[in-house]
């Protein structure tokens, strides 16, 4: 009675407000580990090493934006009753204050064995609020396969018994992932320009990985209004560079890179951060978004 009571009074002075879409960790099935991920490519791992021996939850929902997820009591509550939660510090800070709140049994916080890269700075009206660093770290295959790495060894640690299999699982996903990477980097040779505009910037650490060069209109926060300043000075950078696409995404509405590719005569098309998928995703899973962003990417920058 005294935990339910310091349980209730912690969640109360959160002030975290309920969403529609998932709930608490569900009942897993008998002999299964219950997994929280805080965002989609998460758990996409978390399904892959764990298969059959996991449930697993995502807290953002589907078409959700998690730079703004919000956590409901019993969301939080279910932290404390997951087996493992893979989130990353700093990104969301609802999960955050959750697992302050109702700290997990285990967890995997990617900001603690990444290098975030900081991002970029636009005027000052736009740089992000969620301080110096960059937080999409998934969308360098790289990156995707050091999470894999520990997943699978907090899984095993948690179910020694079935660590052969998560072994087998990861290095499976793993070989997956090497083999996207050498795509990335073999289709994007010899392109024709490097630069790539984008709605926001996402896409840092795939640029850093494959000789690009990223330009967003907005800073790493997708809902934040770019000035006319900006506007502007992405219009030149595309004149100069030769631009022919303004990348927008399925998550966030495409009105201001529609106004500036139709002030300048170019053509939109989607580059995912893979926040979350929709019925709009360009595939199934974080495999195949990545490759339909991999042609997107090809075909705007005249890769060979």
């Amino acid at each position: 009675m005294m935990l339910w009571r310091v349980l209730v009074l912690a969640v109360s002075t959160l002030s975290l407000v309920p969403v529609t879409g998932c709930g608490a960790t569900p009942a897993a099935p008998s002999g299964t580990l219950r997994i929280t991920a805080a965002i989609y490519p998460f758990q996409f791992i978390a399904e892959r090493v764990g298969g059959s021996l996991v449930s697993v939850t995502d807290l953002t929902p589907p078409g959700a934006e998690p730079h703004d997820l919000e956590l409901s009591p019993k969301q939080v509550a279910g932290l404390g009753e997951a087996d493992l939660v893979i989130y990353q510090s700093g990104f969301q800070p609802a999960v955050d204050a959750g697992i302050q709140t109702v700290p997990p049994k285990r967890s995997v916080d990617t900001a603690s064995f990444l290098t975030l890269r900081p991002a970029a700075e636009q005027d000052a009206h736009e740089r992000s609020a969620e301080g110096a660093l960059d937080p999409h770290t998934w969308l360098a295959p790289t990156n995707m396969v050091t999470i894999a790495e520990h997943v699978r060894d907090a899984l095993a640690a948690a179910d020694p018994s079935a660590a052969s299999t998560f072994q087998a699982n990861a290095t499976s996903l793993i070989s997956d992932l090497k083999a996207l990477d050498a795509d990335y980097r073999e289709g994007l040779k010899g392109c024709q320009r490097q630069v790539f505009i984008t709605s926001h910037e996402a896409f840092g650490y795939l640029a850093e990985r494959y000789g690009l060069q990223q330009v967003g209109i907005r800073g790493v926060e997708p809902d934040t209004e770019p000035s006319a300043a900006r506007i502007a000075e992405v219009q030149q950078i595309a004149r100069e560079h030769g631009v022919t696409t303004i990348f927008f995404e399925t998550l966030v509405s495409p009105a201001v890179a529609q106004s500036v590719a139709g002030d300048l005569g170019l053509v939109t098309d989607v580059l995912d951060p893979l926040e979350g998928l929709t019925a709009q995703s360009r595939g199934g899973n974080y495999l195949e978004v990545m490759r339909s962003n991999l042609t997107a990417l090809r075909k705007a920058n005249g890769c060979s």
